[in-house]
């Protein structure tokens, strides 16, 4: 029986199977993960390695080594394939976490199912918990953004200023009628009707760029970009918006909520694009983790106001928050999609404009709206609407998708 060393084994690990036949009589040695032929004994010449010849089958030759044996092929094969196999398992679940994104509708689905049927599931998750479950959303946004997406919107400013009509412009006219409407036909206490108008308020969802993501891919920038214009401006926007629709209704603390938008959106979403810009491989190595724990996170913020609103939401009049909440999404969805084909309608990417801008509309970040509900107004009541609308409008949101995924195929 032939014995080879180490290095003659990497010449004879890669001929192996340009020697072996195609039907295999014999039997097979298995050596670790791989199988080696335990051909007929017989001898030939490795003429890369001069007249050197070799007998099989062939055994490799253990070493000792601080009184203990080890066999050098044995070894070399177990850690490449260790290695091999170590590698496609990090990049299988590496791949895995990239994807977690998909899961945001289960997620949301789930969640609202559980905070409901056992509420103690999300109680713990405390209201002093929905402003850093924000700020980590918005910093997941900032981290996947760069400057190039800020200048996509110099290419279409007519269609972003139309996103940013349809958010800061229809939209709360469509929150100010239901809260109207709430109180004066519903006879529903007044700090529901402001917790309707607060949600018209706000800024988009980042939902709203995944469900375009789904829709019409070539337009996710674009809806990035509306959601981050009007992400920025929220600062400003919302707490006047809020002081001119809610203020003769319930007191507004104007600067508080501008402290708290800066510190809850502009930071988060700042330092994500500082640590993409000046620490690129930090921030790689972060990314893949963020659709994970941003669908956790969300799940998080959007199963706790259910659970801790849960009396409120399943009183006598939750059903009547919950159909006001209902028909305002999707009026605001409506009008978005209408608005934009009246306005774009020679535009050669019409629909799929008016889908993106009713994407922008219809959802808005309703986390944004209980957070604020939450610390500005003393009444817990203020924050039933945006807790439901958190739900309705992802959900509507993704039936959109998959209505408007089966029109276009």
């Amino acid at each position: 029986m032939g014995v080879i060393s180490p290095i003659e084994t990497l010449f004879f690990k890669s001929q192996h199977r340009l020697l072996q036949p195609r039907n295999y009589s014999y039997p097979l040695v298995l050596y670790n993960t791989r199988q080696v032929a335990n051909f007929p004994r017989n001898s030939f010449s490795l003429s890369s390695l001069g007249s050197f010849s070799v007998d099989f089958p062939v055994r490799s030759k253990p070493i000792s080594q601080n009184g203990k044996s080890s066999y050098p092929w044995k070894r070399y094969v177990s850690e490449s394939d260790s290695n091999e196999l170590y590698h496609k398992k990090v990049s299988s679940i590496m791949e895995t976490l990239k994807q977690a994104y998909s899961f945001i509708p289960h997620g949301i689905l789930l969640s609202t199912i559980l905070a409901l049927v056992y509420p103690p599931s999300f109680t713990w998750f405390k209201p002093r918990y929905f402003v850093p479950g924000l700020g980590f959303m918005m910093f997941a946004v900032g981290i996947n953004s760069n400057e190039r997406d800020f200048l996509e919107a110099l290419k279409r400013p007519d269609a972003i200023f139309a996103g940013y009509i349809g958010q800061y412009l229809i939209k709360p006219l469509l929150g100010y009628i239901f809260g109207v409407i709430a109180v004066s036909l519903f006879n529903l206490p007044t700090s529901i009707g402001a917790g309707i108008m607060l949600v018209s308020c706000v800024s988009g969802a980042q939902l709203s760029n995944y469900t375009t993501f789904l829709t019409d891919p070539s337009l996710a920038a674009l809806s990035i970009v509306m959601t981050s214009i009007s992400t920025a401006t929220a600062v400003l926007v919302t707490p006047m918006l809020s002081l001119l629709l809610i203020g003769k209704k319930l007191p507004v603390d104007v600067f508080g909520m501008i402290s708290s938008i800066l510190q809850v959106v502009i930071t988060p979403i700042a330092a994500g694009l500082l640590l993409n810009r000046l620490f690129p491989r930090l921030s790689n190595a972060i990314k893949p983790f963020l659709p994970a724990l941003t669908v956790i996170d969300m799940s998080c913020c959007i199963g706790a106001p259910l659970a801790l609103n849960i009396d409120s939401i399943l009183s006598p009049f939750g059903a009547t928050i919950l159909f006001l909440v209902i028909t305002f999404h999707l009026l605001a969805f409506v009008a978005g999609y209408f608005f934009t084909g009246f306005f774009f309608s020679k535009a050669p990417d019409v629909k799929a404009l008016q889908r993106t801008i009713s994407y922008e509309t219809g959802m808005q970040s309703s986390l944004l709206a209980l957070a604020l509900a939450t610390k500005f107004f003393q009444d817990p009541l203020v924050g039933v609407p945006p807790a439901i609308s958190t739900v309705v409008m992802s959900l509507m949101g993704v039936s959109l998708v998959t209505i408007w995924k089966n029109r276009k195929e």
